[in-house]
């Protein structure tokens, strides 16, 4: 299994080029089951999660074919020939029940194993269900498997959600999308990943109003077309990367990187003494004087993602001060605390809350990583740190960010890939 090692000390220097979004790739994707002509899907990044989910389409009969050499081109399409997302595939990653959705509305029926992923919160699909149910749906959920069944087409429907929700604003958008007449989604999540879901819809013939807004209107069509869409880039990936800058004590242009997209990281990390400057192609991070202790608590978008939350807590253990991080979108996304505090850093949970007090330095020690963004904190921590940080368990890490280890070294940071 394949490890990373860091020496830590060194200010990162140079550029970063940041790569199109996962989590805008990912329900882009499963767009390509809405239509039976070809979805071309640009700046696509390399990661194991993109892997997978071409695996489920062409479990569905769906065609992913790369048209550049390095892939970052996708061509997608083909006709449904199966509704069922089997488990072995679904279990490997949370976006898999994107597919439930489109399935229902192209098909009338979908068979969709109950999704896994990190394990960082239950993070259940009852909104999903409850939102296709006024559209029309009924599901049996028996063996680990939703069962769902459309009796002719899936109709439009006014749906409130009780609470944000990032995957069941997409799923919905994109069944909605083919469903008869109209339907409004209120309390919407807002997140630029659904604002680029909504954009490919429309370049594929969908009629959406409010894209950007906690409301949208979709008045349903009866068949959606091809169409060329060019992937956002990654804002998780260029917050990783801005916190990389500011703990190592090094400047990095992040190319590619959009401010517009940031929401409250931009605030915060301003706030924590990192000096962000957008540019035409891009944002000029670097460190100020020093770090200090900010307090933050993850909310839905243009709210401190839960995405950052990892990577800003390493942050905060090298800061002068002390910090409260607080965690209200998933319940287990604290696992990354003990690794950290094997490093040195002193961190205390308190139910949904860690106090973090910050310590002039951290020393290298083995670590596991135990999700996707622990594995960056960690990555993070270490460069820090006194000494050598061997990151264990990295497959998390290839799920979200691609050639982590390269484009670090490529900035002076001393930083390798163990295999076996």
């Amino acid at each position: 299994m394949d490890r990373i090692r860091i020496r830590g000390g060194h200010p990162l220097s140079g550029t970063i080029t940041i790569g199109g979004a996962k989590n805008a790739a990912l329900p882009l994707m499963a767009a390509g089951l809405l239509t039976d002509e070809r979805l071309v899907l640009t700046n696509v990044p390399r990661l194991a999660d993109i892997q997978t989910m071409s695996a489920l389409l062409a479990q569905h009969g769906i065609a992913v074919e790369p048209v550049t050499a390095d892939k970052r081109v996708l061509s997608l399409g083909g006709a449904i020939s199966n509704t069922e997302a089997p488990y072995d595939i679904v279990r490997k990653m949370r976006a898999s029940v994107l597919v439930l959705g489109p399935l229902l509305a192209r098909t009338g029926e979908a068979r969709v194993s109950l999704p896994g992923g990190c394990a960082i919160g239950t993070r259940p699909v009852d909104l999903h269900l409850k939102g296709l149910e006024q559209m029309g749906a009924r599901f049996n959920l028996a063996n680990g498997y939703i069962d769902g069944r459309v009796d002719g087409r899936l109709h439009g429907a006014t749906i409130v959600f009780p609470s944000v929700s990032v995957g069941a604003t997409e799923n919905l958008l994109m069944a909605a999308s083919l469903a008869d007449g109209r339907t409004v989604l209120t309390n919407a999540a807002r997140e630029p990943e659904i604002g680029d879901l909504a954009a490919c819809l429309v370049a594929m013939g969908a009629r959406i109003e409010g894209i950007g807004s906690h409301s949208l209107t979709i008045e349903g069509v009866g068949r959606l077309h091809g169409a060329d869409h060019a992937i956002i880039p990654d804002r998780i990936e260029t917050g990783s990367y801005a916190c990389a800058a500011a703990i190592s004590g090094g400047s990095v242009f992040l190319r590619d990187a959009r401010l517009d997209h940031l929401g409250a990281t931009v605030r915060i990390l301003r706030e924590a003494g990192v000096e962000i400057t957008a540019r035409p192609d891009g944002l000029m991070v670097k460190r100020l004087n020093g770090l200090h202790g900010v307090d933050v608590m993850t909310e839905p978008y243009p709210g401190f993602p839960t995405d950052m939350q990892a990577q800003f807590m390493a942050l905060m253990a090298v800061s002068d001060g002390a910090s409260m991080v607080t965690e209200t979108i998933f319940e287990n996304r604290f696992m990354h605390v003990p690794e950290l505090n094997r490093m040195g850093a002193r961190i205390n949970v308190q139910g949904a809350s860690a106090i973090v007090r910050g310590t002039p330095s951290l020393s290298g020690a083995p670590v596991m990583a135990t999700d996707l963004r622990a594995s960056l904190s960690l990555i993070l921590a270490g460069l820090a740190a006194r000494g050598e940080t061997i990151v264990n368990r990295v497959y998390h890490l290839d799920r979200g960010y691609e050639s982590v280890e390269q484009k670090l070294a490529a900035c002076g940071a001393d930083i390798e890939r163990i295999s076996g």
